[in-house]
């Protein structure tokens, strides 16, 4: 029997504030649950302190955060970040990622 080894586990928190949910978190939410992926877990979080911004996605351990996601967006950051590792650079919280955000 092989022993696989253990991979680094993330964690999608997607802001369920009274802010975000006016700005369509539930929906984003909802969008992630609906894509599971192997060692990723989503959970809908307190607030993440960023309401103007809204709906925030933070992803751990990385502190990947974007902001702004709608619903139509979450198969984007599913595919190319969750599972190919490449965060979606149009799609970063500029607050937290000036040096990699395209203008």
């Amino acid at each position: 029997m092989d022993v696989e080894t253990p991979k680094l586990c993330k964690e999608r928190l997607v802001c369920q504030s009274r802010s975000c949910r006016k700005q369509g978190a539930a929906a984003v939410l909802a969008a992630f649950q609906a894509l599971p992926v192997t060692h990723v877990t989503i959970v809908g979080s307190s607030c993440l302190g960023q309401c103007d911004c809204g709906p925030m996605v933070l992803v751990t351990p990385e502190e990947i955060w974007y902001s702004g996601v709608h619903a139509s967006e979450v198969t984007a950051v599913v595919e190319r970040h969750l599972k190919g590792g490449h965060p979606v650079v149009s799609m970063l919280y500029p607050k937290y990622h000036r040096s990699t955000r395209q203008s």
